[in-house]
């Protein structure tokens, strides 16, 4: 898979503030924060969900095992 270089990243910028204008680019960059903050934010809350029904699941079947003990 090819990985991106900081010259990459330079050309796009280049490209960025002469396609946007120096005026616009940083509302732009500010613009492009808050959409990467709040995808991180969303990702963050999902996996603390997925470990929180994990956690749960195993909660269940520790009760479970211990349930069927006393039965026995």
């Amino acid at each position: 898979m090819p990985t991106i270089g900081w010259f990459e990243i330079l050309i796009v910028v280049a490209i960025a503030i002469v396609v946007l204008g120096p005026k616009d680019f940083p509302v732009m960059l500010k613009k492009a924060g808050s959409w990467i903050g709040t995808a991180k934010r969303y990702v963050s809350n999902i996996q603390n969900e997925v470990s929180n029904l994990e956690i749960d699941d195993e909660k269940i079947n520790e009760n479970v095992k211990k349930e069927t003990k006393k039965d026995e």
